[in-house]
């Protein structure tokens, strides 16, 4: 009986060493499963960027944030990204309206740009600038610069090439997008700036010649206006020809003579500054070769703010301003 009764305790024994022991093996199974599945994890949150000649890699969304031009602030707050900001400068006129209750949640360091002091002080992640000034020396500092104090950048591209289009400003938009992880917003946005747009070409004029547009930013000898920059764009959808295409460049000096002889029926104002866009029109009224043109003489004006003319979120509000400008009858 002594016998029988030992049998048993050493198979009792022998089970339970045998149930702990796959028991520790699915412990380390899972373990190391873990262990596979935490990399690939932050792997897949990763995100790449490759901007102004540089690469920019973001393991995590940017939490203090700063925008340092105008079109790219309302960028970030139609994104609803003023809860990730820390601060906006240079406000070039009023903010888009939409936008102005978002913007008040945003403090604003400075008119025109911020020194590097201010940015370090404020704890920011992330720079985006409107213009390729804002990461020159006369701006907050290079990219390099702002990479070693723990900073990422990123330049808005369609500001910074040549004759951009509607596409490079929804690219600027989904890289935002991508890079706050908010890909969704970014998406709508673009689907609401493209139905807008799309609204207003349909009230355009059919088989009828592009208007011949003068955009008149400044000048007095000679006349300072848009080439191949995003005007150009505004104005060709809008069912305008800028009679300055043809210049290489993206603002550009031209003659007086050169825009007589060119002749527009329409001259876009560009609005910003101390000079009034009504100061401007005057002087274009009274200049003795400019009052001679026919959009001079019929009184042709269209006023845009600068804000619109950006490569921004208010570029249907601006091809909307200029259609009805070049085709009243249309949207009346």
């Amino acid at each position: 009986m002594k016998t029988f009764k030992s049998v048993w305790l050493v198979l009792a024994i022998l089970m339970v060493s045998i149930l702990t022991a796959c028991g520790n093996e699915e412990k380390q199974d899972s373990a190391s499963q873990s262990e596979q599945v935490e990399p690939a994890k932050a792997e897949a949150t990763k995100v790449t960027i490759e901007n102004n000649g540089t690469t920019q890699v973001y393991t995590e969304a940017p939490k203090k944030a700063i925008s340092l031009n105008q079109h790219v602030t309302e960028i970030m707050l139609a994104l609803g990204l003023e809860d990730s900001m820390v601060g906006t400068a240079y406000l070039d006129d009023a903010i888009y309206p939409p936008l102005q209750a978002a913007y008040e949640k945003v403090p604003v360091l400075a008119e025109e740009y911020p020194t590097k002091e201010q940015v370090i002080d404020s704890g920011a992640d992330f720079l985006f600038a409107g213009w390729k000034s804002g990461f020159s020396e006369k701006g907050v500092g290079t990219p390099e610069e702002l990479e070693a104090l723990g900073i990422h950048t990123y330049l808005h591209t369609s500001s910074s090439i040549t004759n951009p289009k509607l596409e490079d400003i929804f690219a600027d938009i989904r890289n935002i997008a991508k890079i706050f992880r908010v890909e969704e917003r970014g998406e709508k946005l673009i689907e609401q700036m493209t139905k807008e747009v799309e609204d207003i070409r349909t009230k355009l004029p059919q088989n009828k010649d592009n208007l011949r547009v003068l955009v008149f930013d400044s000048g007095e000898k000679e006349v300072f206006t848009a080439a191949q920059n995003f005007m150009n764009e505004l104005v060709t959808v809008a069912g305008g020809k800028n009679i300055f295409d043809d210049v290489k460049s993206g603002w550009a000096t031209v003659s007086k003579e050169d825009v007589v002889e060119r002749n527009p029926k329409v001259i876009v104002v560009i609005d910003y500054g101390s000079t009034t866009a009504q100061e401007k029109i005057n002087f274009l009224k009274n200049d003795p070769a400019l009052k001679e043109t026919e959009a001079v003489l019929n009184g042709r004006f269209v006023v845009l703010p600068l804000s619109a003319a950006s490569e921004g979120v208010r570029a249907a509000e601006a091809i909307q301003i200029l259609a009805k400008g070049f085709y009243p009858e249309s949207f009346q």
